[in-house]
């Protein structure tokens, strides 16, 4: 089954966290960390991420910290989670720009694969975090309750 980490869920919440804030003001990780209940540690490797994409800036100093480097209005889902989680691929033949799978061309459910990936990729990229704002940074997500992913059993 495909499932979003932990890392781009929570991705996700510090994006919606900092939409909240003044455009252009840094928030301190700690106050992030705070409000969405998420270790400083785990944070600051999400937020490596979030720099890398360019989806955030970075402030150095005492008053320093994080904000979104444009409107929350101009983010997807997707690409916040993709930013997370490096590859959002259905299959692994899918996750390089040219498939290597030396049955690629005879495969009779890569197009299925192809497909699943392509509805996902619209799904979220049709969901902006304006869309996903809310009403204050200190909301409720459901992924809040279970913070450790629950062992498949295999």
């Amino acid at each position: 089954m495909m499932r979003i980490s932990t890392k781009g869920r929570y991705a996700l919440r510090i994006m919606i966290d900092l939409s909240h804030q003044k455009s252009g003001e840094p928030v301190s990780l700690r106050s992030v960390a705070e409000r969405q209940d998420i270790t400083l540690k785990y944070m600051e490797g999400i937020m490596t991420h979030l720099l890398r994409a360019g989806l955030v800036v970075s402030i150095r100093g005492k008053a320093g910290g994080y904000y979104l480097s444009r409107p929350a209005s101009e983010y997807t889902v997707y690409e916040i989670l993709k930013a997370a989680e490096g590859d959002l691929s259905t299959v692994h033949c899918l996750s390089t720009p040219q498939n290597f799978c030396p049955l690629h061309e005879e495969c009779n459910t890569l197009p299925l694969w192809m497909g699943l990936q392509d509805v996902i990729k619209q799904y979220l990229e049709s969901y902006s975090l304006e869309d996903l704002k809310g009403t204050g940074p200190n909301q409720q997500f459901c992924d809040s309750h279970f913070p450790m992913e629950p062992d498949s059993g295999a």
